[in-house]
């Protein structure tokens, strides 16, 4: 009988932790960040990273090749690609804002109104997520090529890695900019 008292109220506290923790999963799983946060604090910086880490420069003393050579240099190297892989998959999510509240395009004109580029992403949301996979998929590539200390194929991969990125922001970002030396628009009418 004394076991019975003992087991109702451990019962009692879990059934009363249950909507808690059932609350807690919800706040958790809530779409937090923007595809701006994503895009300024992930994906961006981790870009320029891997385009950076890899060249060569000519000037009046000759030309230099750039790589990571150290340890230090393909940690960077592996850390920036991995932000890229998640910063995809986090892109992919679903119920995400393109921008905070309030926020207009910084160059007005040009680049639509968030509003509006978020209106595109729900028309083309196929499109927008195979973006988003392709980012993490040359993520994965930067991580092989970093491993083999492939300079080479680094460089490959950082220029696919620039067609995806601009393809992406003529789509949904700036679908009406004409193309470089073309009197036609980007992207849809």
């Amino acid at each position: 009988m004394t076991a019975h008292l003992w087991g109702a109220p451990s019962s009692l506290a879990v059934a009363q932790k249950k909507p808690a923790a059932t609350k807690d999963r919800q706040i958790q799983s809530k779409v937090q960040s923007t595809v701006k946060d994503i895009m300024d604090a992930i994906v961006d910086p981790s870009a320029d990273a891997i385009w950076g880490a890899v060249g060569t420069v000519v000037d009046e003393t000759g030309v230099h090749e750039s790589s990571p050579k150290s340890d230090e240099d393909r940690a960077n190297m592996h850390r920036a690609a991995v932000r890229i892989i998640e910063g995809g998959n986090l892109l992919t999510v679903p119920g995400r804002d393109v921008a905070p509240p309030g926020t207009k395009s910084e160059t007005p004109g040009v680049e639509l109104e968030p509003a509006e580029i978020a209106a595109i992403i729900r028309n083309k949301r196929k499109t927008f997520d195979a973006f988003g996979r392709a980012l993490r998929d040359h993520g994965f590539e930067v991580l092989a090529a970093a491993e083999k200390k492939d300079a080479a194929s680094h460089i490959e991969i950082g220029g696919r890695l620039q067609d995806v990125c601009e393809n992406c922001h003529q789509t949904f970002w700036y679908p009406n900019a004409a193309q470089p030396g073309s009197n036609r628009p980007l992207g849809p009418k």
